[in-house]
């Protein structure tokens, strides 16, 4: 049931579409003609070129170059690692001609490049002098979605696909927990969404895979999006493309590897971590627009002039000091502008008319808070920056006091049962085997989210499940 004065249903609801309605009120995305597949609109576009915009700056600071590497995949290649082949192919989706003629091979459009990169490391890669080599590239990829859901799950999304090589698997290994931190930190920081960062289990690990880095944010339903994963191979992928390269002793030797992306999903993990019933609600650090200027304005010319130009200055002096500001001059009731702005997020709206003029002053409204201030127009460009910075820091507390109290720890499976069903984070003793990972998934839709780092693992006691020795302490959850 929609709320008829804004078209949004509400969470308590039905969450799901809630989160549906946020998009299209928001003006962000919408469902492609191709099945599976989404049109990003400007606004939500906007949103994901912020994102590449930091992180791209952050793999520069490790050393990380950006390349470009063909959108089809010889068969043949994905053949070379039979892992990874088995773990992509019920979502690969195949070109085998062009126009009426048969290709020679078919080609697999790409689920993920470490097949064609690797084969391209081949040729590049000589000595140890040419190590570390860091490679990343931001392209679209090509999953065959059957259950699709706008920015979460569809068959073609956006994202970055970091890969490396290295002298050693402990450079490797140390380097796919860097990269971790790295998204870790840009979530935490820009986008204000609380992670847990630990290792999947080996269910859980990416196709081919050593080790699987993850962190994991919750929504406010309870569920988890995995926002992240970085991965360890050791030297399987380039074993099997013939990566090598002369050590110093003049031996020939095999990198050992490691890739890590993350993806548009991030912007659907967005949407459900701060947004409400209004609509969208962004981090100041990660918004598109930071502060909105609607003038109120009166029927009289004269003042309306004076009004205009006021503000013109003010969306000047705002943007000086690097803040992304937009005046709203349409010809639109302000109250339909105020509705608006409300539903597309922007942190901040400044109001400002005839009345403002003469006190010399302005509103500022808070999205997070709904929170109205009166600010002298003399002070107006700190007090924009210090309200931005208390937005951001809001919302990251907010979130992560949310999972703090979403997030139990259990003994029994009575316990563990009945915390998954109320929509909690569990955290529990388990034995490490697929077995029981899988009759807890059967029974309970719950998966195992990753093995924590913030957690001791001297691990004792009984796995919550089959009543055996225990080996690691996990949580588990529902995921989208």
């Amino acid at each position: 049931m929609k709320d008829s004065s804004n078209s949004i249903t509400k969470r308590s609801e039905d969450f799901s579409q809630w989160y549906l309605d946020v998009i299209d009120s928001a003006d962000m995305a919408e469902h492609a003609p191709v099945r599976g597949c989404m049109i990003i609109k400007p606004y939500g576009y906007a949103i994901w070129e912020n994102i590449q915009k930091v992180l791209d700056a952050k793999f520069k600071e490790k050393g990380v170059q950006n390349a470009y590497f063909p959108l089809l995949i010889p068969e043949s290649f994905m053949t070379k690692e039979a892992d990874h082949i088995e773990g992509f192919a019920p979502e690969c989706a195949t070109v085998t001609r062009v126009g009426s003629k048969k290709l020679e091979e078919d080609y697999i459009i790409r689920p993920t490049s470490e097949t064609i990169i690797y084969d391209t490391f081949a040729k590049w890669l000589e000595s140890y002098r040419d190590l570390p080599l860091l490679i990343n590239q931001w392209c679209n990829v090509m999953r065959w979605e059957l259950r699709p859901r706008l920015f979460l799950r569809t068959s073609e999304f956006l994202w970055q696909e970091g890969h490396t090589c290295h002298y050693t698997s402990e450079e490797a290994d140390n380097f796919a927990r860097e990269m971790l931190e790295v998204y870790k930190d840009f979530q935490q920081d820009f986008m204000a969404t609380p992670v847990i960062a630990g290792e999947k289990t080996e269910s859980e690990r990416f196709a081919g895979a050593l080790r699987t880095y993850t962190v994991e944010a919750m929504m406010q339903d309870g569920k988890a999006v995995q926002n992240g994963t970085s991965h360890f191979f050791g030297t399987g992928f380039a074993s099997h493309f013939g990566v090598e390269f002369l050590d110093k002793d003049n031996q020939l030797k095999n990198p050992a590897t490691t890739s890590w992306g993350v993806s548009t999903r991030m912007i659907g993990s967005l949407i459900m971590t701060h947004s409400d019933d209004l609509g969208l609600v962004l981090p100041p650090k990660i918004a598109p627009i930071q502060v909105v200027i609607v003038p109120f304005l009166s029927n009289k010319e004269d003042q309306n002039k004076e009004v205009l130009e006021k503000v013109n200055q003010i969306e000047i002096d705002l943007k000086k000091i690097g803040v992304a500001t937009k005046l709203d001059k349409r010809d639109m009731r302000f109250g339909e502008k105020m509705f608006e702005w409300e539903k597309k997020g922007v942190p901040v709206r400044l109001e400002f008319g005839p009345k403002d003029m003469a006190k010399n002053q302005c509103v500022l409204a808070r999205r997070d808070t709904g929170e109205k201030t009166v600010v002298n127009l003399d002070n107006l460009t700190q007090e924009v920056s210090d309200l931005l910075d208390k937005i951001q820091t809001n919302l990251f507390d907010r979130a992560l006091k949310y999972q703090k109290e979403k997030t139990v720890e259990v003994t029994t499976w009575e316990e563990f049962t009945k915390a998954i069903e109320e929509g909690n984070f569990v955290v529990a003793n388990y034995d490490g085997t697929k077995e029981t990972e899988k009759k807890i998934k059967e029974e309970l839709k719950a998966t195992t989210r990753c093995i924590p780092f913030e957690i001791e693992q001297n691990v004792s006691g009984k796995c919550v499940y089959s009543g055996n020795e225990a080996k690691v302490r996990v949580i588990f959850g529902r995921s989208y």
